[in-house]
């Protein structure tokens, strides 16, 4: 019996291999169950992202076609849905808008060029392995984008809810002036078409989770627009829809629109990448299958350079359709390619069904779609844990509604990273505190009895020691030796110290001359190996060393400083306390 060879280095690039080789007949039935089931809820969903998008109904069927192939392809969860999603949506309308200048044909062949460049930026970062890059944007500035954004979807969807005829905005503030100077233009049976879809849509996902209620509320007000002739008593439908497959083109590409789109397809890639990676780890851990980070940028790259070559827009994997996948029992990519299957019959075969379909309707699912995305919990959390946190749920939150997506997510970035480089740069220094009265020392748990001399000062240094802080801990603990002219020896506990560059050796060879010409030793205690390893490559290691002043342990270095009889307690100048 011949015996198949497994193929590790294959697998690791085309994961659907490993999966069909593992395949069986359980496993198709269930994917088969949760492939229809997402295909039913995709339907309607893409075509109603397409509008969001600025893109005819139809391409919204075409990004949830080849797209999805190429993910099962190279993805490696077994759960995650990839297809038009509403934030990728928005901000493909708002980098499209303004370069289209009305022009329906600019404005699809820049969404092609755009998904090809988005792709292309993920395909790069997943080959180069940039998977952890991602971290930079945090989930406080995630969250707060997603808030700002869903904010800003719902309020773009006013416009289709009540038929208004208003100029075309982007961002929040100038949605709402553009739906206020609009608002004697509403059409109140447009309304009524909207407030029914929309409790239709709640009612049906509150009281009946089982049942694909985007379909049957498309289905339903579909019958009753052709029954009562809704689109020629002024309700827009949708009318005439392209039936078949989209044919591959390659889109028009000009260095101008390239550098243009180049700002955005950075946001889109890095915002589609988390959107995703965030719902297939969850999911993951869940079903216990392992996500390979680098590998899912290089599958949601090829799924949107598909999407642009078949005249689609940008795709990502999205929250609630994911969901709806791993309890409908999907563990394998194979779903989605069944799900793929029935989108693109619907493609070929039934596309003329949605003639008669209100486009009000398409905005009503949006609107209920993104409800959930307003993350205000999450901003709770943030702002209860560091205050810092909040901040940066806040600033994004508000840049992104007054000014837009692109800046929103650049604003909360960098207030991040700005965060980030001014808490390093202010290591945390704690001395261990002297109970008063008495030479022992009880600030760290590991040594609850620890003895010394009030000659010697024992700091503790929680941060890493690089060029950032550098210059600021050899001066802090400059303070400290100033402040206490009878110190004679300096003990830093460098067990929270997990990295060091070469500012930060300069730092401890200056720190350690310093010292010396007041007559204080400077002494190393507890140094983690890496530490340790750069200190020897900067000669600092060796310097210190040559004056028996490492130590394995604060005990050792207490020991070691341990010279006579210990003084008198003087008076306690301040209650034990950090350094900063």
């Amino acid at each position: 019996m011949n015996r198949t060879i497994p193929l590790p280095k294959v697998d690791r690039a085309v994961p659907l291999l490993g999966w069909l080789r593992r395949y069986n007949r359980h496993a198709l039935r269930h994917d088969a169950v949760a492939g229809l089931t997402v295909a039913v809820m995709l339907v309607p969903q893409s075509m109603a992202y397409a509008t969001l998008a600025g893109m005819p109904p139809v391409t919204g069927l075409y990004a949830a076609i080849v797209p999805l192939l190429a993910y099962a392809v190279f993805g490696t969860s077994g759960s995650l849905a990839v297809g038009p999603v509403a934030i990728t949506a928005l901000m493909t309308s708002a980098a499209l808008a303004p370069l289209a200048d009305g022009d329906p044909a600019r404005y699809a062949a820049l969404a092609g060029l755009l998904a090809v460049m988005v792709g292309g930026i993920q395909l790069l970062m997943g080959v180069l392995r940039f998977g952890a890059l991602v971290s930079f944007m945090s989930h406080s500035v995630l969250s707060g984008f997603t808030s700002a954004a869903a904010i800003t979807i719902a309020a773009s969807q006013v416009t289709g809810l009540f038929g208004l005829d208003a100029a075309r905005a982007e961002t929040f503030g100038e949605i709402l002036t553009s739906v206020w100077d609009a608002a004697v233009t509403v059409h109140w049976l447009t309304v009524v078409v909207s407030v029914v879809s929309v409790a239709g849509l709640i009612m049906l996902a509150r009281y009946a989770r089982r049942v694909p209620g985007a379909l049957v509320v498309v289905a339903v007000v579909t019958l009753v627009s052709a029954a009562l002739g809704l689109g020629e008593r002024g309700v827009a439908i949708l009318r005439d829809i392209p039936r078949g497959l989209p044919a591959p083109a390659i889109p028009e590409l000009t260095s101008g629109d390239v550098r243009l789109l180049l700002p955005a397809a950075a946001a889109i890639a890095l915002v589609a990448y988390m959107e995703g990676i965030a719902v297939a780890k969850a999911l993951a851990a869940k079903s216990r299958q392992k996500i390979d980070a680098n590998q899912e940028l290089v599958a949601v790259g090829a799924a949107n350079v598909s999407a642009g070559l078949f005249q689609a827009f940008p795709v990502a994997g999205g929250f609630s359709r994911s969901a709806v996948n791993f309890r409908a029992g999907a563990r394998t990519p194979v779903a989605t390619v069944i799900t793929a299957v029935v989108v693109g019959l619907t493609a070929l075969v039934l596309t003329p069904a949605f003639y008669h379909l209100p486009e009000a309707v398409l905005a009503a699912i949006v609107v209920v779609a993104v409800l959930g995305l307003v993350d205000y919990q999450g901003a709770m959390r943030a702002w209860r844990a560091r205050r810092s946190d909040g901040a940066a749920v806040a600033v994004t939150f508000l840049v992104t509604l007054a000014l837009g997506v692109e800046p929103g997510l650049l604003a909360g970035v960098g207030f991040s990273v700005g965060v980030f480089l001014l808490r390093s740069s202010r290591p945390h220094l704690a001395e261990l505190g002297r109970v008063p009265g008495t030479h022992v020392y009880r600030n760290v748990a590991r040594y609850p009895d620890l003895v010394t001399d009030p000659r010697v000062a024992i700091v503790r240094v929680d941060a890493p020691l690089y060029f950032a802080n550098a210059q600021r801990l050899e001066d802090s603990l400059q303070e400290l030796t100033d402040d206490r002219p009878e110190l004679r020896a300096l003990i830093l506990d460098a067990s929270a110290v997990g990295d060091a560059d070469a500012d930060g050796a300069q730092a401890v060879a200056q720190l350690h001359e310093r010292l010396a010409d007041r007559g204080v030793g400077l002494h190393l205690a507890t140094v983690r190996g890496p530490v340790r390893d750069l200190l020897t490559r900067a000669g600092v290691w060796k310097r210190l060393a040559e004056t028996a002043a490492v130590h394995a342990d604060v005990m050792t270095a207490v020991d070691a400083t341990r010279v006579g009889p210990p003084l008198a307690d003087p008076v306690p100048r301040r209650p034990p306390a950090d350094v900063l």
